[in-house]
C-alpha cells in the first residue's frame, strides 16, 4: 500500500469513527442554544460545566462549548441553531420545548441534550424510557408545578380570586391547560397573558391592573427566565404578589418560587452531555428528572406588600429569607 491509498484509507475510516473516540482524540466541542434574550445568569453555566466536570470535560483543555442566546428575539434561535450545525458541535445542549423543537428541526444526527417543559406532551421524544431519535434530557414537570405554585399563591393571599398567568407561547399549550383546571378546582379566575417579546411585559402588567388581578403566576420558561429581574421590579412596582419557578428569583426580590433546584438541574444536564461524549446514544438514554425541589419565601417582601404568613407556611418552606 502506498502513502497516498494509505492516507484516503485513513481519512474514510476517522470519517466513520464513533463520537466518543472523536471526543477523545481531540477538544470536544458542545453546543449550548440558550432561549433567553441574555447569557445564561449563574448559576447555570458554572453548574453545567461542574456536570461537565465530574465526568473528566474541563472547558479549555478537552472540551469547547460554544454558547448562542436569543439577543435579538426568539425568532433568531433557528439562525443560531443552524449556526451550531455549521460548527460542527458533538452535542447540542437546549433549554425549553420551543429551543428543542428548532434544534431538532436543524439537524436530525447531532445528539440534542435538553432541559424541557413537556418533552413527550410537546412530541419531542417516542417516550420517556427510549427517547428514539437523537434527542433526549431532562423534563421539568412544568405544567404540574404551574398549576402547585396556583395553590401556593391562594394559600399566602388572602381572599385570592383573580391570578394572572404569565405564559411564553413557545412553551406549548400543557401549563395552560392544566393550571386552568387547577385554578377552576381553586375556584381561581386565571388569566392568561402571553410573553413573547421583552417589549410585551409593560401592557401584560397594564393588563394585569385593568384586569384587578391580586397575583401574579409565572410560568415555566427559559425566555421567562431570562426576563427575572424585569418581571420583579414591575410587579413590586404594581404590588402584585408574584411565584416564581426558581429560588434565585425569590433570593433577587420575589416574593416566592417553587420548582426544581436549578444548580442541580444544570449540573446534572452536564453529567448527561458528558455521557453522549463518552459514546452513549442520545435514542437510548432515558429522560430524567429533577432529584430536588424547592420553595422559598421572601419574607421581606411579603411583609412590604401587606402580607402575614403563617407559622405553618413557614415550616414547609425550604427557606426563608428574611
Amino acid at each position: 500500500m502506498n502513502r497516498r491509498e494509505f492516507i484516503t484509507l485513513f481519512g474514510a475510516g476517522a470519517a466513520a469513527w464513533p463520537l466518543a473516540v472523536r471526543a477523545q482524540a481531540s477538544s470536544a466541542k458542545v453546543g449550548l442554544l440558550w432561549p433567553g434574550a441574555g447569557p445564561p445568569v449563574s448559576p447555570r453555566m458554572e453548574s453545567f460545566r461542574e456536570g461537565l466536570r465530574r465526568s473528566g470535560y474541563v472547558e479549555g483543555q478537552n472540551v469547547t462549548i460554544e454558547l448562542r442566546y436569543a439577543q435579538a428575539g426568539q425568532e433568531q434561535l433557528a439562525d443560531q441553531a443552524a449556526d451550531l450545525v455549521r460548527a460542527n458541535v458533538d452535542v447540542i445542549a437546549t433549554f425549553g420545548d420551543g429551543g428543542t423543537k428548532i434544534a431538532q428541526g436543524a439537524t436530525s444526527t447531532i445528539p440534542i441534550v435538553t432541559i424541557g417543559d413537556d418533552l413527550l406532551g410537546s412530541g419531542l421524544i417516542g417516550s420517556l424510557s427510549r427517547p428514539g431519535a437523537n434527542t433526549t434530557g431532562i423534563s421539568i414537570v412544568a405544567a404540574e408545578l404551574s398549576a402547585k405554585r396556583l395553590e401556593l399563591l391562594s394559600t399566602i393571599v388572602p381572599g385570592l380570586s383573580r391570578v394572572v398567568g404569565l405564559w411564553d407561547p413557545t412553551t406549548g399549550p400543557s401549563q395552560v391547560a392544566m393550571s386552568e383546571n387547577a385554578a377552576r378546582t381553586l375556584k381561581l379566575k386565571l388569566q392568561i397573558l402571553e410573553v413573547a417579546h421583552r417589549d410585551d411585559l409593560d401592557g401584560v402588567f397594564r393588563a394585569a391592573r385593568d384586569s384587578h388581578a391580586q397575583a401574579v403566576n409565572v410560568f415555566s420558561s427559559p425566555f421567562l427566565a431570562s426576563l427575572y429581574q424585569e418581571i420583579i421590579d414591575r410587579a413590586a412596582e404594581y404590588r402584585l404578589p408574584a411565584i416564581y419557578q426558581w429560588r434565585e428569583h425569590a433570593e433577587a426580590g420575589g416574593l416566592m418560587s417553587y420548582g426544581p433546584s436549578l444548580p442541580a438541574m444544570w449540573e446534572q444536564d452536564g453529567a448527561m452531555v458528558a455521557r453522549i461524549l463518552k459514546g452513549a446514544k442520545p435514542s437510548d438514554m432515558p429522560v430524567e428528572q429533577p432529584t430536588k425541589f424547592e420553595l422559598v419565601i421572601n419574607l421581606k417582601i411579603a411583609k412590604a406588600l401587606g402580607l402575614t404568613v403563617s407559622r405553618d407556611f413557614l415550616l414547609i418552606a425550604d427557606e426563608v429569607i428574611e
